[in-house]
């Protein structure tokens, strides 16, 4: 990386740097939306007192991540960043034991993907202060705080998991028994 004066930020010059943060882009707007909408889906509740939680620090972990592509001289991929947008929406048209409703089953996939999000995000912020070295480039950003965040929001959710794992898991299917 090269410091450049006249823009204000530093140059990548490693392009698998750039490469890597587009992906990750596109990754935390899978995550950002899927929070939103397991906290729309679970409103009114304590889990969706949580999720309103965990959407906006994904939220905010989304812009920090792009103050850091932006200082590092990496522009975000429309297409890619899009692509993860759409691939999202797609998502939701996957059977899930309802047909017009909310079921057990897609309340532990949003909270059992979420949490897998949320397990990647402590990797990536790792991942860019240690091995890319951004901790000492990037001073003013908090990693640590960010991976502290992140661990927090994964302990939050992890009941409401186990709990939905459950619910789904030893519901009884319509019209069927439990044995």
């Amino acid at each position: 990386m090269v410091e450049d004066p006249a823009r204000g930020y530093l140059v990548v010059v490693d392009d698998f740097l750039g490469i890597y943060l587009k992906d990750q882009l596109a990754m935390g707007v899978v995550w950002r939306e899927l929070a939103r909408r397991a906290h729309r889906n679970n409103r009114g509740t304590q889990l969706g007192e949580v999720l309103a939680g965990v959407a906006t620090a994904i939220a905010e972990d989304v812009e920090t991540f792009r103050v850091i592509m932006k200082r590092v001289g990496v522009r975000p991929d429309p297409v890619k960043t899009g692509s993860a947008f759409v691939a999202e929406r797609l998502g939701r048209l996957k059977r899930n034991g309802r047909l017009l409703s909310y079921s057990p089953l897609s309340r532990f996939e949003e909270l059992e993907i979420l949490t897998m999000g949320i397990d990647g995000k402590k990797q990536l912020w790792t991942t860019l202060r240690d091995l890319a070295g951004l901790g000492s480039r990037l001073p003013d950003i908090d990693f640590d705080h960010l991976i502290d965040r992140a661990a927090r929001q994964r302990a939050d959710l992890e009941p409401f998991r186990v709990r939905a794992g459950a619910a789904a898991f030893t519901a009884t299917p319509a019209g069927g028994s439990s044995a």
